[in-house]
């Protein structure tokens, strides 16, 4: 997409900057022209003098291709990366395995053999069996890039729908295979934005959510509206496909599907944005022509749908109950509504129905507790965890006896463990070797007040050891929003930190799911402010209790967690050392602009409106950067083929901030080529991006490598 064919004279004033002096801290950076584009916001003029970087031009490639000759040039004096690769590359060499999950008479998990770019699919005839390749997508591209993004596999397990994605893109085209023979059919969705959602259980078709098919000349940068819902027959052209649900009344509804594992109903559940507040309806798949039914037709509760017995449809959901509960609708009496679990102190998360029981899996201060209990809400049992950590899984069908799930922590690389529904019983069924003590590290959770006394959980990591004298090279993680909770787990690249003798922290900000709803409201639209207080007030935390100092701080966050950096950094300057906002959403006046971006106005609020204007604008990383201010180092990281938060967001943040920056800190940007917003990036990519992300924080951070 940025390559370019000839060297313009714009190009050449670009590359003419290279006297460098990397170590001497002069950084002369390539100087992009400006534009005399300004927007009226309510009555608010901004100007946006590098618009043109939204266009896929030859002054982008020029500029893309003289910022990442900058960054290498940098890195490539850092004589540290090569043992921080090492040690990523000695690490990450361990087998990594999903929960087996079985479909008809097998059973399917993936694995890694270490460093290899993707993981590869594995049939198993019994648990006992270690199987054989079902499918590799190492082999479906020369450097690694095409990744699994999804499978539907029937209710026998005789055909599987598989979905795959190139470069990291949200967009997937799905093939169908006979399981047995490894044999593709002639049935292809092409590539869109678009997933699977379920079989009809006589495997005559499927059902899948589809936004129009793209442009192909702009598909990195178009809107995206109006998700339909279709049915597939198999051996039909997709020209066929049926309509089976749109909202033409709001092009800004998602629409998706479920088919109950009794084959009996298409579950559709309609939201707006990425609230999970959802309608919901069914239609009867036994009955020909069956109309769409209502169960909830507006948009004020979250309801996720868990299973069905007959005409009784069990749900978790916040209505009446912002940590969420359980509840059975009878489609049959009315939409009738019976409480099964009500809400507990702990905030509600994934349940699954097994040996016709409700697995539940719970938040406590953001780690994992596991309970269950049967249909009519009675406690059963807990599931004893080995430790703080996070653990997923529980998959299966209602009469299952056995399930699988998966634990680890920080210090714990995952184990998964077989579980049989019956007894109680949890045994070791794989458990990864990585080659270290975890032992020797400490996982600590605390507590802190935030700018208005509210107490934020935090979670600190390091080897055990360390002198709180308040020199400790520390990394600061955090991401607060569209409820996503930040809860335990495993990385090599935390791991690898550590080693180093650094401090990895990660806070638990307002705007994820934590502990419910109310925690996710207070961190969004006008009230998004108090998730950057969260941020700088958990960086003050660590500087009292001597973790760690400014000059030795770093933060750190990707996607909304960039923009959480941006904002932060734009705030308090003087708490940092150093700062990598990754793939961030940087330009809270123009996000709804490009793909998927409107959909973030249900966080976000939208610059249309004039009171979230001016709370978007008061906040907004690249609106926020002050001329003339001392900034930490900063490394932005983006890629060329993000679909979701498009790179020119990454693009007009950097040269901003390399314009306003009077500090003698270098201000840099690295641009992957031939990657996406992260999902299915390779395994090479991963470690190689990790080594330069370290190698900067080692050097500006003035970290000696332990």
């Amino acid at each position: 997409m940025f390559q370019i064919a000839r060297r313009s004279f714009f190009v050449l004033s670009l590359l003419s900057f290279m006297s460098l002096m990397i170590f001497g801290q002069k950084f002369d950076y390539p100087k992009p022209k400006k534009v005399e584009q300004v927007d009226d916001y309510s009555g608010t003029k901004v100007a946006d003098p590098y618009r043109w970087m939204e266009e896929y031009s030859a002054d982008t490639n020029a500029w893309i291709q003289a910022q990442n000759k900058v960054t290498d040039a940098y890195l490539s004096q850092i004589s540290e990366r090569n043992i921080i690769k090492d040690r990523l590359t000695k690490l990450w060499n361990y087998e990594k395995y999903s929960s087996p999950v079985k479909h008809g008479n097998n059973y399917f998990y993936s694995k890694n053999d270490g460093l290899q770019n993707q993981s590869v699919m594995y049939i198993a005839k019994s648990i006992d069996d270690p199987g054989k390749v079902f499918l590799d997508p190492n082999k479906l591209s020369n450097d690694g890039t095409v990744a699994l993004s999804g499978m539907a596999f029937t209710d026998d397990g005789k055909l599987v729908a598989i979905g795959t994605a190139a470069a990291g893109s949200d967009m997937t085209e799905w093939r169908v295979m006979e399981v047995e023979t490894g044999k593709y059919l002639d049935d292809k969705l092409e590539k869109r934005r678009q997933g699977i959602s379920g079989w009809t259980n006589d495997n005559s078709g499927f059902f899948y959510s589809a936004f129009p098919k793209p442009n192909e000349n702009t598909s990195l940068k178009d809107q995206n509206f109006y998700q339909k819902l279709y049915y597939h027959k198999l051996g039909t052209p997709t020209s066929q496909d049926v309509l089976i649900y749109e909202r033409p009344d709001n092009k800004e509804y998602f629409v998706g599907g479920n088919v109950t594992d009794d084959g009996h109903y298409l579950i559709i559940t309609v939201n707006q944005g990425t609230r999970p507040q959802n309608m919901v309806y069914y239609k009867d798949l036994q009955t020909k022509d069956s109309k769409v039914m209502p169960i909830v037709e507006n948009l004020n509760n979250d309801y996720s749908f868990i299973d069905n017995i007959g005409t009784t449809f069990y749900f978790s959901t916040d209505l009446d109950a912002t940590r969420k509960r359980v509840i059975a609708v009878d489609i049959a009496n009315g939409n009738k509504i019976t409480e099964i679990i009500p809400q507990a102190a702990e905030t509600l998360g994934n349940v699954s129905l097994l040996n016709n029981q409700l697995v539940t899996n719970y938040l406590k201060d953001a780690y994992t507790q596991i309970r269950i209990y049967d249909l009519k809400g009675k406690f059963v049992r807990n599931v004893q965890l080995p430790g703080i950590g996070s653990a997923g899984g529980f998959g299966g069908k209602r009469e299952d006896t056995e399930t699988f799930y998966s634990y680890s922590s920080y210090n714990a690389p995952p184990t998964i463990f077989r579980y049989d529904m019956k007894t109680g019983k949890s045994t070791v069924f794989r458990q990864a070797k990585v080659d270290f003590n975890p032992a020797d590290y400490e996982v600590k959770q605390v507590f802190y007040p935030s700018k208005d006394g509210t107490k934020i959980p935090m979670f600190l990591f390091y080897k055990k050891g360390i002198k709180l004298d308040g020199t400790n090279p520390t990394i600061l993680y955090g991401y607060g929003g569209f409820n996503i909770p930040q809860t335990p787990g495993f990385s090599v690249s935390r791991l690898v930190w550590t080693q180093m003798g650094g401090v990895y922290a990660i806070a638990n900000l307002r705007g994820g799911s934590e502990y419910g709803e109310k925690w996710h409201e207070d961190g969004m639209k006008l009230k998004k402010q108090n998730v950057f207080d969260d941020f700088a007030w958990a960086a003050k935390y660590l500087i009292a209790q001597k973790y760690t100092q400014p000059s030795k701080l770093a933060i750190n966050g990707g996607s909304n967690g960039g923009l959480l950096v941006g904002a932060t950094l734009n705030q308090y300057p003087e708490l940092f050392g150093a700062a990598v906002p990754q793939v961030g959403v940087m330009d809270m006046l123009r996000f709804t602009k490009f793909t998927i971006g409107w959909a973030w106005t249900s966080d976000y609020g939208s610059p249309e409106n004039s009171e979230e204007f001016k709370a978007l604008y008061a906040y907004s990383p690249l609106h926020n950067i002050k001329a003339g201010t001392k900034y930490p180092a900063v490394m932005v990281t983006t890629a060329d083929h993000d679909d979701r938060v498009f790179p020119a967001h990454s693009f007009k943040y950097t040269a901003t901030l390399q314009a306003a920056n009077a500090s003698d800190k270098p201000i840099l940007i690295r641009i992957e080529v031939n990657a996406g917003h992260g999902a299915g990036k390779p395994t090479a990519k991963q470690i190689q991006e990790t080594t330069d992300i370290y190698g900067f924080l080692v050097k500006e951070l003035g970290m000696k490598i332990q």
